[in-house]
């Protein structure tokens, strides 16, 4: 079973890496399949395939929590009554942010059969949105610069300090929760796969005036129950269908699960670090590239 090891730990390297990046885990997870001796739809059929997508999320998942728990937990003792109100407050914003990918996401298990679902999570698919998104990201960023040099060239015009440019949500706790209404909504976009639900809920946060650090967490603390929920419902759905797990899935699932957590752990620190001083444009070409990618190996037959 060695060899089954490290392949789930490579995905669950993919997975950790690539699902807090606006790039698209999916994305990604299909590429690694076209690997020879990688795909596991072909070797246990499409039902794991599509549960194993889902599931070894939780790997990546459970490492927000704890990178988080502290900001999120309202239950310490050591919490004031003001920073325990501050923490609900929060916990309401994100319940509001989930409730319409939540709900779209419920219908389309419900209403979508195994063929329709294999057809969203066709390559041509996530190639079309990697690059459609990717174009998005480039010209946010654009946008994103040319208003911070008409701010410091306004404040160069009056004689005022260069001050850092002043977002409207300079923190996640002060984002109204109206305006994470409407990032909720958009975050219905990411069933779409190849989105990638990270991608479009930073895109959409940026074009509601919240700074990037702002935008990066609070699509953190929305992956929480959004991909619980998910996880939960594929889980369901698979144990309904009656399939047997053998070893060899066993392997895949836990060792990816674990190998998701601990790569989780070292890129969410990495990432909040990082947007501090960078822009997302960078990742827009990414996207661009690998949507191409995926297209050019589609047409020869690589991955289908």
């Amino acid at each position: 079973y060695m060899n089954d090891v490290i392949k789930a730990l490579l995905y669950g390297l993919v997975e950790g890496v690539t699902e807090w990046l606006p790039v698209s885990s999916t994305g990604h997870i299909i590429l690694v399949s076209a690997i020879p001796g990688f795909n596991l739809e072909s070797r246990f059929g499409s039902a794991f395939w599509d549960f194993f997508m889902v599931i070894i999320q939780l790997g990546a998942i459970l490492a927000v929590i704890l990178k988080f728990f502290k900001k999120l937990n309202p239950l310490s003792l050591k919490l004031t009554k003001e920073n325990r109100n501050s923490i609900w407050k929060m916990w309401l914003k994100i319940i509001i942010g989930c409730i319409p990918a939540g709900l779209a996401g419920v219908l389309l298990e419900i209403l979508m059969n195994d063929e329709q679902t294999k057809m969203l999570n066709s390559p041509i698919v996530v190639a079309c949105t990697l690059i459609i998104y990717g174009v998005f990201f480039i010209i946010m960023e654009r946008y994103q610069k040319k208003k911070q040099r008409e701010y410091l060239k306004s404040l160069a015009g009056q004689n005022l300090p260069a001050d850092p440019y002043p977002y409207k949500y300079q923190s996640t706790e002060s984002l109204s929760y109206l305006t994470c209404l409407y990032i909720g909504l958009f975050q219905m976009l990411s069933i779409i796969p190849g989105t990638s639900r990270s991608g479009v809920t930073i895109l959409s946060a940026l074009l509601f005036g919240a700074s990037r650090s702002a935008a990066t967490e609070y699509s953190f603390f929305l992956s929480i129950p959004i991909m619980l929920g998910a996880s939960l419902i594929k889980l369901i759905s698979f144990i309904k269908d009656g399939t047997v797990l053998t070893a060899s899935m066993n392997i895949y699932l836990w060792f990816g699960i674990i190998s998701a957590f601990l790569v989780s752990l070292v890129v969410i620190k990495k990432l909040m670090g990082w947007v501090k001083k960078h822009t997302f444009e960078g990742f827009g070409y990414y996207r661009i590239c690998l949507g191409a990618l995926i297209v050019v190996l589609f047409c020869c037959n690589v991955i289908a």
